[in-house]
């Protein structure tokens, strides 16, 4: 079996809503992504770190009991695992409110060996901040260079948490090492001022040649990869909750890209029915994590 490889940051997510705490869970956009695919049964290794401290075990033993291999992720000494508090509003939206304390020394274990078509996952704040971002591009690159699927998700909707003009850089060098762009049209008005998914096209294809998939909310998908460009619409639910929407979607991605069988070479010549239902489990994923407050799979899901 291929073996997929998800690499961001580690947060314990404590969810309000209207003032009250509801719940409390592991999160962060790669771990919820993660923790999906290991419920439904994929090889998943989540990369990552996290303190040797209380809140840390918590987290690693619910990854564990949800199949993610946890063998490269750095556990640290001098820091807490960081927590996130996260708001809802009238529309299932989560506003975010960060508490981080981490060792000046980060990411430092070895990296996985990766092989032809194993499938890399990336993204958000990991994949832009200063402090990690040497570590993580260097095992990106890698895994493209070994023939690697890499899939690249911006995730950056907050400018407040983010100065635009000093992540563009790295974002135009995570656009050029990936095999496919996940993008909502949060990120491209964040980063570029632009919401039309044709102008994103233009955008990333400046800087790489990777397939876009561009997501507005609840409205549309948009693809444009080498053989298809095409707007699919999104049936519409009763919203619970929209954390770990994006995520996933990325989710479900990457495993029709499994259950299809396609190769990092043969990714270039997926014709449309195929990127159809390509699509559509990326939305039925999203759509089914939107029905709770929970930030993946419900067990026993079955695609």
């Amino acid at each position: 079996m291929r073996k997929i490889y998800t690499i961001g940051e580690t947060v314990y997510d404590v969810i309000f809503q209207q003032g009250q705490i509801k719940t409390g869970k592991a999160g962060g956009s790669m771990l919820n992504a993660s923790v999906s695919l290991g419920r439904i049964g994929l090889d998943v290794s989540f990369i990552s770190e996290v303190g040797n401290d209380d809140l840390g075990n918590v987290i690693l033993h619910f990854l564990k009991v949800n199949n993610v291999d946890v063998s490269n992720i750095q556990r640290y000494d001098e820091g807490k695992t960081p927590v996130a508090l996260a708001f809802l509003d009238e529309k299932k939206n989560a506003r975010y409110s960060f508490y981080k304390y981490y060792p000046d020394q980060r990411l430092r274990r070895p990296f996985p060996k990766i092989y032809k078509n194993d499938i890399v996952l990336f993204g958000s704040f990991f994949a832009v901040n200063p402090e990690v971002r040497e570590r993580v591009f260097e095992f990106v690159v890698g895994a493209k260079d070994a023939g690697a699927i890499v899939i690249y998700d911006p995730n950056i909707r907050h400018p407040k948490h983010h100065n635009p003009k000093k992540i563009l850089p790295v974002v135009f060098q995570n656009f050029s090492v990936a095999n496919i762009v996940r993008a909502s049209h949060e990120d491209f008005e964040t980063l570029f001022g632009v919401c039309d998914p044709k102008e994103a096209v233009k955008i990333v294809q400046e800087y790489g040649n990777a397939d876009l998939i561009f997501t507005h909310s609840s409205q549309f998908v948009f693809l444009h990869s080498s053989m298809v460009s095409e707007s699919f619409s999104v049936p519409k639910i009763e919203v619970l909750s929209t954390i770990g929407a994006g995520d996933n979607f990325n989710a479900g991605i990457v495993y029709a890209i499994v259950n299809e069988n396609i190769s990092a070479i043969g990714l270039k010549n997926v014709d449309q029915d195929r990127w159809g239902r390509i699509i559509n489990t990326g939305v039925q994923f999203s759509q089914e994590v939107c029905k709770s407050l929970d930030n993946y799979l419900p067990e026993g899901f079955k695609p």
